[in-house]
């Protein structure tokens, strides 16, 4: 008697997804894809079958979740919820990498009750982070020792080879995204006091990095809440615990001076209405800085009236910078409602990764342990990844294979039933020698001091 594959659907994400729909494809799983361009996503794939759903639609929804063990969604996390309550009507597995949201963790008594596996944060932030986290916490205590201070930076970064632009990013995907949540406020504890920045002097808080790899010119700025990890991590002893994002330097400055001059801005305006006649950009930057006129000389006025820069050195860098986005010039806009939105226009086709170039994940832990007999130690623990351009990217294999992970681990029945972060270190070693042993990622440890 035949026994019959395993199937999963996988929602989203097509960016990051193809990583984890090769390894599940070679495990012998059935995988269905919802998403846009899954055609081209599964061609060459075996067992790879795409659709068309609309999570909005229950009925839908639920006719392809009923066909399968497991669901990943890795589409925007507000929709998380939604796919949930389709797996608990129809008693599905779900594996996510987004952080359990309050409207996810009001369905945990739903998802005990259906008997089912919800795992979630199992990408790279969030995701390997908690792994190698847990893993020197769990070393740490075992032996009697004491976590005084906890920093986790990450950044997704082009390879310094491929940093050739004013902010050393690139957009693989939305860049709104990205420059939204730099507008976040972010909340820390350092020095055993709570402290918390508001969106608005998020950059201007960045400061550079020592990783201990002298090559790199980072800078780091605190990212989100990082005040619940003291009971997450099960480090209630540590005086500082700061979660944040690695850039190369110069990029908050950068920034800093777009924000001042309300190119983040979400409010839409008349004249980027995508009806309306196109005007220039260098039009667009007057009206937006309310400037006397759309010469180059009247909107650099403009800028220093609604900025500061620290020296000439980095005004004239950050202006000719702005020159080169394109904001000086008599090219037309595309326009989309709002500042943010008609930047990142451009910004997604001036700042996108050619064929040929790689991207850098870089993420660092850096523990100060006291130990039993007193002895102090700083210990890291890093990963340094550099994408394929012929294969994979750095960031689609870091997050898409753990996830791939996860959901061969819910298949074999290995993880526990309920709604789950990896934040246990029974759940973490398996995990990790998973990708360790198979997929060779790895976070490496180093006592420093």
């Amino acid at each position: 008697m035949s026994i019959s594959p395993k199937r999963t659907l996988i929602l989203g994400a097509g960016f990051v997804v193809k990583p984890a729909l090769t390894l599940l494809s070679e495990k012998g799983v059935e995988v269905t894809v919802g998403m846009i361009n899954a055609e081209n996503l599964c061609k060459g794939v075996k067992g790879a079958k795409p659709i068309s759903l609309d999570v909005n639609d229950e009925a839908a929804l639920d006719a392809e979740v009923g066909k399968v063990d497991v669901v990943v969604s890795l589409i925007p996390y507000t929709y998380h919820a939604v796919v949930i309550k389709s797996a608990i009507r129809k008693k599905v597995n779900v594996v996510t990498t987004s952080y359990i949201s309050p409207a996810m963790k009001e369905l945990e008594k739903e998802v005990d009750k259906a008997g089912i596996t919800v795992m979630n944060e199992i990408g790279l932030d969030p995701g390997i982070d908690h792994l190698y986290a847990i893993k020197t916490i769990y070393e740490v205590h075992k032996d009697g020792g004491k976590i005084k201070s906890f920093l986790s930076y990450c950044g997704g970064l082009p390879a310094p080879e491929a940093s050739n632009n004013p902010l050393g990013y690139k957009f693989s995907w939305s860049a709104r995204g990205m420059l939204l949540a730099l507008g976040n406020t972010a909340r820390f504890l350092e020095d055993g006091k709570t402290r918390e920045i508001d969106g608005k002097s998020l950059m201007a808080s960045a400061k550079p990095y020592s990783t201990g790899f002298t090559g790199f010119a980072f800078v780091a700025y605190p990212n989100r809440d990082s005040t619940p990890f003291a009971d997450k991590y099960a480090i209630p002893e540590a005086k500082t615990i700061i979660r944040g994002t690695l850039r190369y330097a110069g990029f908050p400055e950068f920034i800093r001076v777009l924000v001042d001059m309300g190119f983040l801005s979400q409010d839409p305006h008349d004249f980027l209405k995508p009806s309306s006649a196109p005007i220039t950009w260098a039009e667009a930057t007057a009206k937006i800085l309310k400037s006397s006129s759309s010469s180059e000389q009247d909107l650099t006025w403009a800028i220093s009236s609604k900025t500061n820069f620290h020296d000439t050195d980095e005004k004239y860098r950050i202006l000719e910078g702005l020159r080169w986005i394109g904001l000086f010039s008599d090219t037309k806009i595309t326009p989309r409602d709002t500042p943010l939105d008609t930047l990142c226009a451009i910004l997604e086709t001036k700042m996108a990764y050619e064929a040929d170039e790689r991207d850098l994940v870089f993420l660092q832990h850096r523990f100060e342990i006291e130990h039993k007999d007193g002895k102090t130690e700083t210990r890291t623990s890093t990963l340094c990844e550099y994408g394929d351009p012929k294969g994979h990217s750095a960031m689609a294999r870091l997050v898409s294979i753990p996830c791939g992970i996860a959901v061969m681990q819910v298949l074999e029945g290995k993880l526990p039933k309920g709604l789950l972060a990896p934040y246990k270190e029974e759940v973490c070693k398996l995990l990790r020698d998973e990708l360790k042993a198979n997929y060779g990622i790895e976070m490496v440890e180093r006592t420093v001091a």
